[in-house]
């Protein structure tokens, strides 16, 4: 399909999109826009994508945190700072964050996440530095100092 065939049916074009990866309204919007799709059309796009039931930004939410917190590439206020960036409002954020945090307990996914990258960390026995890379890289995912530090002593093998 060549360029000109997609903007000639934007909601061809935006089905291709969504069937590829979920996305945020914001996202497709943007997406259609970098496409060159007249922005009067793009607003008919979502709500028929809407109506279909093709795009929706409570369940892109919902799936994004769950998706982020359970690999553990990020927890707390990472996730609320990802699904901010994808265009959702702070509401639906903080909702999508409790219900993904209600399914798995960051706390259990941070115990995850150290038993697959530092199988054999021992924070008593390492050194400064070592110390410094683990918490700063759980730290860059999301997770608390307290949260971190509480896992790292109370675990013997993190």
């Amino acid at each position: 399909m060549t360029r000109a065939s997609s903007a000639s049916d934007p909601l061809a074009l935006a089905v291709r999109l969504l069937s590829a990866r979920d996305r945020s309204a914001a996202e497709l919007r943007a997406a259609l826009q970098r496409r060159g799709v007249a922005a009067e059309l793009i607003e008919q796009v979502l709500d028929r994508c809407r109506e279909l039931g093709y795009l929706d930004d409570q369940r892109f939410a919902r799936e994004r945190a769950r998706a982020l917190l359970r690999s553990g590439r990020a927890a707390g206020t990472k996730i609320l700072l990802d699904l901010r960036r994808r265009g959702i409002d702070d509401d639906l954020a903080a909702a999508a964050l409790s219900a993904a945090e209600a399914e798995q307990s960051p706390a259990q996914t941070l115990r995850e996440l150290c038993a697959r990258r530092f199988a054999d960390f021992v924070y008593e026995h390492a050194d400064a530095g070592e110390r410094r890379r683990v918490v700063t890289f759980l730290q860059r995912r999301g997770f608390s100092l307290d949260q971190i530090m509480a896992i790292l002593r109370q675990e013997r093998d993190c």
